[in-house]
């Protein structure tokens, strides 16, 4: 490993987050960051261990959380790392699998875009996914009536009965307008969107006046290799007077403290769960990122690089 120069410290990677975003970043034009050229190290949200410093902002020892990459260790500048606390009764994979960029997406996608009120009807698309699953469970806390669509009956049946959803679409075996048509009599006020295409289409379909559309994610064409169709229902958005808003939690990192503090007493309380879908070793990342888009995760994905520290 090279040597560290003034204001670099080097990161043992124990947890690397997979993620739909992982499949914009391969793309050759840049997206919302610049496209990695071919030859680098594969661009990724890590969790840490200092294992060396010449920062003085950092000791050997401190969790930390920043985009360390697909490599068993990250030496370079410090900029971006963020010293993690160590909280009574939150594991280490909390802070990638509710907290850090996951459970922050969540929070503020549904609380600073949606602006959900008691009794509204909110649709999550990707429910059994890592944001899905979190912000279906935020909308419940705070008083909605939360519908999940998802590709598996294993699914349906954890959301539901485990994460507290009122209801589930397992869109593999059920058309999605039959699906929101029956779970959804009343219209949808709040779609939290990951998936884009027909699951969109349909959505926008059954919106009432004043529907907040989060446009967070659009997995179901990141693999296209021709523009996809459509919304075909987007005059709706024009109707029915709705909004739709896309966002990236990047941008919102003023905020992350204050989600941070709604987020942990949830967590402790058990209030908001969370559940890690854990690949062991950074050689089997490549094909464990494919779970994200044949629907064969639950929750948060993540690769275990090496070992935690014995003293978190």
């Amino acid at each position: 490993m090279p040597p560290l120069k003034d204001g670099q410290i080097r990161v043992r990677n124990v947890y690397l987050s997979l993620d739909p975003t992982n499949r914009i970043w391969m793309q050759a034009a840049d997206s919302y960051l610049p496209a990695l050229p071919l030859g680098t190290v594969m661009r990724g949200v890590t969790l840490g261990v200092v294992d060396e410093s010449r920062n003085p902002a950092f000791v050997p020892g401190d969790m930390v959380q920043g985009f360390g990459g697909w490599q068993e260790f990250y030496s370079g500048e410090a900029i971006g790392w963020t010293k993690l606390p160590r909280i009574p009764g939150v594991p280490m994979t909390a802070f990638i699998g509710a907290m850090g960029h996951i459970g922050f997406t969540a929070y503020l996608g549904v609380m600073d875009i949606a602006q959900p009120k008691r009794g509204e009807t909110l649709v999550v698309s990707a429910a059994g996914g890592a944001v899905g699953s979190l912000a279906g469970q935020i909308g419940k806390i705070v008083g909605c009536r939360v519908v999940g669509i998802t590709g598996s009956d294993e699914k349906c049946e954890w959301i539901t009965r485990e994460l507290g959803f009122d209801e589930a679409i397992n869109y593999r075996k059920e058309k999605v307008t039959d699906g929101l048509a029956r779970t959804c009599p009343n219209g949808i006020d709040i779609v939290f969107e990951n998936v884009g295409g027909e699951i969109l289409d349909a959505a926008l379909a059954r919106i009432n006046v004043g529907a907040r559309i989060v446009l967070c994610g659009l997995i179901a064409q990141y693999n296209a290799t021709t523009p996809t169709p459509g919304p075909y229902n987007f005059a709706a958005l024009l109707l029915r007077r709705a909004t739709l808003r896309a966002f990236l939690v990047l941008d919102f990192a003023a905020r992350f403290e204050e989600a941070a503090s709604k987020i942990v007493p949830w967590l402790l309380s058990g209030e908001l769960k969370y559940h890690i879908d854990m690949v062991e070793g950074l050689s089997n990342a490549p094909t464990a990122l494919n779970k994200l888009f044949d629907g064969g995760n639950r929750g948060k994905l993540l690769v275990k690089v090496s070992e935690e520290p014995k003293s978190s």
